[in-house]
């Protein structure tokens, strides 16, 4: 099975999509952040299939009681170290089929725009967090280098998605 994004509505029922049985729902917020020079921070995730090796931005799901954009915002936190990062605006949702906790959820996930004001910032001290959550590798990345990578990143057309946003 391959992981796949839909844009549907937030509510079910109004997705003319039908629910797949069994299948699990998550609710998730990710975080778009930008440097001075435009690109984009993305995490890699080196995990056996069905999701395999991906690049995605920071983010993951939420707490009881908790908004997408608290959700955002703490995830980014804890992912970057960063604390000082401020969610600017939720620029995209859509729903994608993923494996999570070993099995099969759909994922309605949030996505917010954020900047950071240093270029390629570095992360803080993470490395552990980054092991417990199985994340492999970080880099910023340019928009052109999204458009013509061959690499799997998550959620697909991101460039696109951050061009619309910018007004591009």
């Amino acid at each position: 099975m391959k992981s796949m994004d839909r844009c549907e509505p937030e509510d079910p029922a109004d997705s003319g999509l039908p629910e797949i049985a069994g299948l699990g729902l998550r609710r998730a917020g990710r975080v778009i952040v930008l440097d001075p020079d435009g690109r984009v921070l993305l995490l890699r995730y080196d995990n056996d299939p069905p999701d395999g090796r991906h690049w995605a931005t920071p983010g993951g799901g939420l707490n009881p009681g908790e908004s997408y954009a608290a959700a955002a915002s703490r995830e980014l936190a804890e992912e970057t170290g960063w604390g000082d990062v401020v969610l600017l605006a939720e620029i995209h949702r859509h729903v994608r089929t993923m494996e999570h906790g070993g099995r099969i959820v759909r994922q309605r996930e949030r996505l917010f725009l954020a900047r950071t004001d240093r270029a390629c910032r570095e992360l803080g001290d993470v490395a552990a967090m980054h092991a417990s959550d199985g994340i492999a590798a970080w880099r910023w990345w340019t928009l052109a280098e999204l458009d013509t990578t061959a690499e799997v990143v998550w959620p697909a057309g991101l460039a696109g998605l951050i061009r619309a946003a910018l007004g591009r």
